[in-house]
C-alpha cells in the first residue's frame, strides 16, 4: 500500500536519468588507506588489535611465571610492534603506478568512462581514466579510482590497494598477525592446562599474597589490579581463544596462499629465464 501516494520504486525516464548522472559529483582518486571514504573493516581491525593487545599483556601474560613472563613480554611485544609498523606502512603507501603518482592530479575528478569510444579502461598501456601511460602489470582499481602498479588485490582491511610498492608490507602484516595469534594461542592453552593441573602456578604475582580466597583472580595486576572471580577469567579466556583460533585459521590460510604464490612466481620466472 502506498500510504503517502509516492512510488519509491519508480524508474526515471532515460533522458532524466542521464541528466541526473551528469549532475552527480564525479569521484576523486584515493591516495591511500587514509583517504575517504574509510571502510568499516578498518574499525574492526583496530578494535581487534587493541583488544588482543590489552588482554594479552594485561590479563594472560601476568599469569605466567616470572622468567616466562619476561620472555613473553619481549617476544609478543616485538611481534605486536612489528605488526603495527608494517600495517601502518601498508596503509599509508600510495601503490599507484609511477606515472599516475607523477602526472596525475588527485584533486581532479575522474573522467567518465565512455564504452562507446573504448572497449577497455587500459588499452596499449594507456589508461583512459587516469589519462597516463602505465606499466604492463598495472590495473585500474575501481575502488581507489587509479591504476596500481603490480596490482594484487584491493584490501578492505587496509582500505588500500595491494600492489608492487606495498605488497611486502602487506605480506609482513599478515605474517606478523598470524604469528601473534599463534603466540596468544600458546599462552592461553598454557593457562587453561595449568589451571586444571596446578592453579597456584598462575598466581605468581606478589599481590596474590594479600588474597586469601583461591576463587579470586587479578586482572591488570601491573597497572590497576581488578579482582574478579574464576568464572569471569575463564569466560574471557574462552572467548579470546575462540576469536584467536578463528583469526589464526583465516590469516594462516592467507599467509600460506601468498607463500604459494611467491613460490609459483619464482618457479615461473626461473623457467622463463632458463628457456
Amino acid at each position: 500500500m502506498n500510504i503517502c501516494g509516492f512510488n519509491r520504486n519508480r524508474v526515471l525516464p532515460e533522458a532524466q536519468e542521464n541528466n541526473v548522472k551528469k549532475h552527480l559529483p564525479r569521484p576523486l582518486s584515493r591516495v591511500n588507506g587514509w583517504s575517504p571514504p574509510l571502510h568499516s573493516f578498518q574499525a574492526l581491525t583496530w578494535t581487534t588489535y587493541l583488544t588482543m593487545s590489552i588482554v594479552t599483556f594485561g590479563i594472560f601474560i601476568p599469569f605466567l611465571q616470572t622468567t616466562w613472563k619476561r620472555a613473553a613480554n619481549i617476544v609478543m611485544g616485538g611481534v605486536f610492534t612489528f605488526h603495527l609498523i608494517v600495517h601502518l606502512i601498508a596503509i599509508t603507501i600510495d601503490p599507484a603506478d609511477n606515472n599516475v603518482r607523477l602526472k596525475k592530479d588527485y584533486m581532479k575528478p575522474m573522467p567518465t568512462f565512455d564504452r562507446s569510444k573504448h572497449a577497455h579502461v587500459i588499452q596499449n598501456q594507456y589508461c583512459h581514466l587516469c589519462e597516463v601511460t602505465v606499466s604492463k602489470k598495472a590495473k585500474h582499481c575501481s575502488s581507489c579510482n587509479k591504476c596500481v602498479s603490480g596490482f594484487d588485490h584491493h584490501c578492505k582491511w587496509l582500505n588500500n590497494c595491494v600492489g608492487r610498492r606495498n605488497y611486502w608490507f602487506f605480506f609482513c602484516s599478515v605474517a606478523s598477525a598470524a604469528f601473534g595469534l599463534l603466540g596468544m594461542m600458546i599462552i592461553l592453552l598454557y593457562v587453561f592446562i595449568q589451571y586444571f593441573v596446578d592453579p597456584d602456578e598462575l598466581r605468581t604475582d606478589p599481590l596474590y599474597k594479600e588474597i586469601s580466597s583461591e576463587n579470586i583472580w587479578l586482572l591488570f595486576p601491573s597497572l590497576w589490579p581488578v579482582p574478579v572471580k574464576t568464572p569471569v577469567v575463564l569466560s574471557i579466556a574462552v572467548m579470546v581463544l575462540l576469536l584467536d583460533i578463528a583469526g589464526f585459521v583465516l590469516l594462516g590460510h592467507l599467509f600460506l596462499f601468498h607463500i604459494y604464490l611467491s613460490m609459483y612466481h619464482s618457479s615461473l620466472a626461473t623457467l622463463v629465464h632458463l628457456s
